[in-house]
């Protein structure tokens, strides 16, 4: 059976699977208890009517770090960004190509920062360019797309607590991935000398991580279906044996470019898989003279699974924008990483003016829980939920609204009723901008009796958004 054919059963095996559980679910109160929900996919909804999800753009911030150094330059990028103790490390391909000479030398390096807004190079030591040690390269060549991360797993031997893979070469031209393991994330061996995983195209940025809510390491990287680029995910209980490759799922959309796929936990909510595609349009072309023809921008998935991905928002995340060297081939490529910055904000990075001179990471900047709300304008919108149970005292919201706007909540049974002391009667017009500020409803009615309860919730928003959801323990 031909690779493609293979892909084609598994995916089919797939869908067949995930619709006989939803059949066989589809009455079953969703257990929330005091998880955090945001509104990224209609798994929960049941009706909204007047209002809509709406997807939110991070707001471009400063110049994280310029590719300007020797052995970087313009064709820099395979950018991995996660938070280390006190630092953000930054890791990424140093490429100092001329004109893309695929025979220049390439060169994984790290950048470090203490607040994750600008990055600093330090000196290392390790690899010689250009006559000296001086530079922030941490493998040598070849080292075309060197992903790391740190590794959280229990039991994880102090020596491997950072884990990498990368395209595999050797001499005798073998493809697939390879794996790496460090102490510091500074000094790295291989382990073996063969390639980890061999089924797959993986000439993109391959990431792996340990997965907390799965107990099981998980990499996603590039595959090809129908000559199209695309993602599969292959498990392992030991990053060094992977299962055979399941390509993801994105139900009944477009088929399109997923350059890179950047897919993450999100770190307030493991039980979503965000993921951060350059989406590449090979065919269109926007600047004269450009060597490599192509347009890309950045674009989100959500999964609750990690296999099947939603398509909630099938337009651009991340735009070209006005800087019209963004406008080349390989632009605007999102990290693989989403990190906390603030008390109420948390940053992502990509690309800009690929293959110019002025190629350098930017930081983009998303309310935290912000990339997507409830969104309702100026005429009142309202979202009910599926039943649900739920665990704690209070009900805790991420909103914002307009001076004029409001967000009122009214509890329903599983049948749609309006519960005594939790309708919209009894619920009060909760205006203002806050992270996460409890809802309390006009009967001082204690949630606590309706815990494990099926329950319907109705949110009526006016002139504003909620990004985010949680029952939680009041705290005395």
């Amino acid at each position: 059976m031909s690779l493609a054919r293979w892909f084609g059963a598994v995916y089919l095996t797939s869908i067949v699977g995930l619709a006989a559980i939803s059949s066989a679910q589809a009455a079953k109160p969703e257990a929330i208890d005091d998880r955090l929900e945001l509104f990224v996919d209609r798994h929960l909804i049941e009706s909204i009517t007047g209002a809509e999800l709406r997807l939110h753009s991070p707001r471009p911030a400063e110049i994280a770090l310029k590719f300007d150094a020797p052995w970087e330059r313009a064709y820099s990028g395979y950018v991995t960004v996660f938070r280390d103790g006190d630092k953000v490390r930054m890791y990424y391909r140093g490429w100092p190509a001329i004109d893309g000479d695929k025979k220049s030398p390439q060169f994984a390096c790290l950048a470090e920062s203490s607040d994750g807004r600008t990055f600093t190079r330090p000196q290392l030591g390790l690899f010689e360019y250009d006559g000296s040690k001086a530079n922030n390269i941490v493998y040598g060549n070849p080292s075309h797309n060197f992903t790391p991360f740190k590794d959280t797993r229990p039991g994880c031997p102090d020596d491997e607590r950072y884990k990498a893979v990368q395209t595999f070469k050797s001499t005798t031209g073998l493809g697939g991935l390879a794996a790496y393991v460090s102490a510091d994330g500074i000094h790295w061996r291989q382990l073996g000398d063969t390639p980890v995983m061999t089924k797959g195209a993986f000439d993109s940025q391959n990431l792996a991580y340990w997965d907390e809510a799965k107990q099981e390491y998980r990499c996603y990287y590039r595959i090809f279906i129908n000559k199209v680029r695309a993602v599969a995910v292959a498990t392992s209980q030991d990053f060094r044996t992977w299962s055979d490759p399941t390509p993801i799922d994105l139900g009944d959309t477009p088929a399109e470019h997923f350059y890179t796929n950047a897919t993450t936990p999100y770190f307030r909510a493991p039980h979503y898989y965000f993921s951060f595609p350059k989406r590449f349009q090979p065919t269109r072309s926007r600047l004269e003279g450009h060597k490599e023809k192509g347009i890309s921008d950045g674009v989100f998935l959500s999964s609750r699974d990690g296999i099947h991905f939603d398509r909630t928002f099938l337009e651009a995340f991340i735009r070209p924008g006005r800087d019209q060297h963004s406008w080349g081939d390989r632009s605007n490529m999102t990290a693989w990483g989403l990190i906390q910055t603030g008390p109420d904000e948390m940053s992502l990075y990509y690309s800009q003016n690929y293959r110019y001179p002025d190629h350098h990471m930017r930081r983009g900047v998303l309310r935290l829980d912000g990339i997507a709300s409830l969104h309702a304008g100026a005429k009142p919108g309202e979202l009910v939920t599926k039943p649900i149970t739920f665990k704690g005292d209070q009900l805790v919201l991420n909103y914002a609204t307009s001076a004029a706007g409001s967000v009122q909540i009214e509890l329903q049974d599983a049948a749609g009723k309006p519960l005594p002391g939790f309708t919209l009667d009894d619920a009060p017009e909760l205006y203002g901008d806050q992270i996460a500020e409890p809802y309390r409803w006009k009967s001082d009615a204690s949630l606590a009796k309706l815990a494990d309860e099926p329950i319907r919730i109705r949110f009526v928003v006016r002139d504003g958004d909620v990004y985010s959801y949680r029952f939680a323990a009041e705290t005395k």
